[in-house]
């Protein structure tokens, strides 16, 4: 016999923990693998949080659970789901699981979409009410565009789910979001060689890899000893950690084997007759914890004194290194293609265009190479007169 299934609204009811404390808990029954509907429950919240369970039900977990067990059935004639419940959905279902780009999207859900956008209907989001709201967030554009692809994000999904027909967000302009607010900035071979005297080990090290490697500060930390294949020079570079969170690397263009100089591998060497000892083999174990260092405290209390004593300024960090090496590399003349390689880019264009820039010396070494080209030629029978260049040009 056919059972219609009906809109479910759930039930919720306050719990009392061995603890004491009152805890909503949310009921609805859900279909399982077998067809079958069973019933479950979910903790929603204290009644601190919820004092009451109007408040309750508008939490972000009863929205997103609505927004799918309902699905395959909508109920005729109701509103349509707030963007919060949208939002609600994606950060159960869909919240990428890399740390450091979850906490950046639940930062910016939590003080920026959620604060103007919860409440309101998701067919009722247009695209020049959010662009005029973006405009005036005292923010960078690079931050605005963020929240921008954030949400054009979240709205895909929501069309995914079938709730709305088309994303708004894609006529969603912010100006000036891909460009730079800074130079970054670049530091002279010789400039960077006057760090490393100045910084104690085990941060010394640490940095040598950095100008040598232009690894990330998240991919110094975490190396392991069998990383490296000695044998071959080269460690794979295989993991990250952010906020003493171990992850994957940043893209799957970031897992690669990177090459060693020997002068580099007896840094290296020198350096694990040293180091903390770790069941792990962490190079960078810090002896009270036994876990990598933070590489946030290392910038700040390290490499930046270390810049000012060196009489290069404020703000030399972790980014400046990275420049610096893809510069370098520019500098050597080394192709575009194994610079990619070696900065274990997923593009071209960002090697080209976000990281490094050309020497100063490089470029004034080209302009003469030009100059010369134009106001010294070579004496040929159409120089009308070698002794005025200039007169040749025009000529």
């Amino acid at each position: 016999m056919f059972t219609r299934t009906r809109y479910q609204n759930g039930s919720l009811e306050p719990k009392e923990r061995m603890n004491g404390e009152r805890m909503w808990e949310f009921r609805f029954y859900e279909t399982d693998s077998q067809g079958e509907r069973q019933r479950r429950a979910v903790t929603v919240g204290s009644l601190s949080e919820f004092p009451t369970e109007s408040a309750a039900r508008k939490s972000p977990v009863v929205q997103a659970l609505l927004l799918r067990i309902n699905a395959e059935r909508p109920q005729a004639g109701s509103a349509p789901p707030s963007f919060g419940a949208v939002i609600a959905r994606y950060e159960q279902e869909e919240m990428p699981e890399r740390y450091s780009t979850s906490s950046a999207y639940k930062s910016n859900i939590k003080n920026y979409i959620r604060p103007r956008w919860a409440d309101t209907p998701i067919n009722v989001v247009k695209p020049m009410p959010v662009e005029d709201w973006l405009k005036s967030l005292k923010l960078a554009p690079k931050t605005r565009g963020n929240i921008r692809s954030l949400m054009h994000t979240i709205f895909d999904c929501a069309e995914r789910w079938e709730l709305v027909d088309k994303n708004p967000i894609k006529l969603v302009r912010v100006k000036g979001a891909s460009k730079r607010q800074t130079t970054p900035r670049v530091l002279r071979p010789e400039q960077f060689c006057l760090l490393p005297p100045l910084i104690v080990e085990p941060y010394r090290t640490q940095v040598w890899i950095a100008g040598c490697l232009g690894l990330r500060p998240s991919e110094i930390m975490p190396l392991q000893w069998d990383d490296f294949d000695f044998e071959d020079m080269k460690p794979l570079i295989q993991r990250s950690i952010v906020h003493g969170r171990e992850d994957d690397v940043k893209t799957e263009y970031s897992r690669d084997y990177v090459p060693l100089d020997p002068a580099l591998v007896g840094i290296l060497l020198e350096h694990r007759e040293r180091c903390y000892p770790t069941p792990e083999g962490w190079l960078f174990a810090n002896p009270a914890t036994g876990r990598p260092y933070h590489q946030d405290t290392i910038q700040q209390n390290h490499i930046r004194e270390a810049g000012k004593k060196a009489g290069l300024g404020d703000g030399i960090g972790w980014k400046t290194f990275r420049h610096s090496y893809r510069s370098w590399m520019d500098d050597t003349g080394a192709p575009l293609t194994v610079q990619k390689e070696l900065m274990r880019h997923a593009s071209i264009q960002t090697t080209m265009n976000v990281y490094g820039k050309a020497m100063t010396d490089t470029k004034r070494h080209a302009h003469s190479k030009v100059v010369e080209m134009i106001l010294k030629p070579k004496k040929t029978e159409e120089t009308a007169d070698p002794q005025n260049p200039v007169a040749a040009i025009g000529s």
